[in-house]
């Protein structure tokens, strides 16, 4: 793949990634605090707020190896889901990370 195509791709991915953040959190943060679903998952799950956003984390990558692993070729969508909530959970992990750092300063 040459550099245009792949910095085309990239450029791409972000950009729905982004969409698909502000879509999500204005459906799920009702409130200020983008990160309250996470925080209320992290009282659930009884760990951080990081813990918890590794652990749904952890259910795309898991579902990725599967897809990676299969004989079975998926379409563009399966794969732009998979890898976009696998990006948008590392961006969050690094908002809750930023959040801690913030508290601790």
């Amino acid at each position: 793949m040459n550099r245009q195509t792949f910095d085309e791709l990239v450029k791409t991915q972000l950009q729905k990634s982004e969409e698909v953040l502000t879509t999500k959190g204005n459906e799920y943060a009702l409130g200020v605090d983008r990160l309250d679903h996470f925080k209320k998952s992290a009282i659930l799950m009884n760990c951080s707020v990081k813990q918890a956003i590794f652990n749904m984390l952890v259910k795309h990558l898991i579902s990725i190896s599967d897809m990676v692993s299969s004989e079975k070729k998926f379409d563009d969508l399966k794969w732009d889901e998979k890898i976009i909530d696998s990006i948008n959970y590392l961006l969050i992990l690094r908002a809750a990370i930023e959040e801690t750092n913030d508290e601790t300063h």
